[in-house]
């Protein structure tokens, strides 16, 4: 913004505004394997007729949106790609094909089109702060952000994420995969303070209404994004932030968005939420067996 001990088998519900919840001494569940990645049970079934699953992604614009909408592509096979962004500018950056609509998340009818016969949908939108101008670095001290008029993070990570939800039910989705970040247990953590944009307590809040929705979900509360390779690290699943009381609280773009494409192909993978990060390249052994990463996970939220 991860090695779960046993946890709540039915979902929390957290008020809100809520309390953070205690913090508990990290105990990685660090997930390696040398077996090949299996494939009994599907989460996302193919459509009548053996075609491929139709998978939407939202924030397809984005430096991870774009990596699980090529990845679905170069799937062909299995799945049939199609992206969301918000402007014809994000369209036309990740090739402007007929597959990769334009609308907007704060507008439940600008997406209707976008989420029509989807199976799947991969929520990847996020508020994002920007720097106020005039800092100075050479001056000390920090620089200050904001948030555009309407794009702050109660109308994109709450409402915008509220709405894709809501529009995925309406259409009968089967899957909804939603990457989040880590540190949401904590109202006083340093991306709150961004802009006064409270962003991950309306991440948050969007969480809990996936996890209540009565559809099938996998919540990914990534670690510190970073552009590198991806398919080289062990992963480590975990919960509650204890990771981010570690040194290992990072994880390369590349594999966020292959977890999400894996969640889609294993029944283990529903109606879970984990926090995610990985080794340092080197260290471990590349996570290949996402069955089984998903197997081990025990928490719903």
């Amino acid at each position: 913004m991860t090695t779960a001990a046993a946890a709540a088998t039915t979902t929390m519900r957290l008020p809100f505004p809520f309390r953070g919840q205690t913090l508990l001494p990290p105990r990685h569940r660090v997930v390696s394997s040398r077996k090949g990645p299996g494939r009994a049970g599907v989460a996302v079934s193919a459509a009548a007729g053996g075609s491929p699953a139709t998978v939407l992604v939202t924030g397809a614009g984005g430096r991870t949106g774009q990596i699980v909408y090529k990845k679905l592509k170069e799937r062909a096979g299995q799945f049939t790609a199609r992206g969301l962004v918000r402007t014809e500018d994000s369209k036309a950056k990740i090739g402007g094909g007929d597959d990769v609509l334009v609308g907007d998340i704060r507008d439940l009818g600008s997406i209707a089109a976008a989420v029509e016969g989807i199976d799947a949908l991969v929520i990847l939108t996020s508020g994002v702060p920007k720097m106020k101008p005039g800092f100075d670095p050479s001056k000390g001290g920090r620089p200050e952000f904001y948030f555009e008029e309407g794009s702050d993070p109660e109308q994109v990570d709450w409402i915008g994420q509220k709405n894709q939800i809501d529009a995925a039910k309406s259409v009968g989705v089967k899957q909804i995969v939603l990457v989040g970040s880590m540190g949401g247990t904590d109202l006083n953590h340093p991306l709150n303070k961004l802009g006064n944009g409270n962003i991950l307590v309306w991440k948050r809040k969007a969480e809990q209404y996936l996890a209540d929705s009565g559809l099938p979900y996998t919540i990914i509360r990534a670690g510190g994004l970073q552009d590198k390779d991806g398919g080289v690290r062990e992963l480590i699943i975990g919960k509650d932030d204890e990771i981010l009381k570690t040194e290992t609280k990072t994880i390369a773009r590349a594999d966020v968005a292959e977890v999400c494409i894996q969640a889609l192909l294993f029944e283990e993978a529903r109606f879970k939420a984990f926090d995610l990060a990985s080794k340092p390249e080197g260290e471990g052994t590349p996570t290949t067996d996402f069955k089984s990463v998903f197997a081990q996970i025990a928490t719903r939220f």
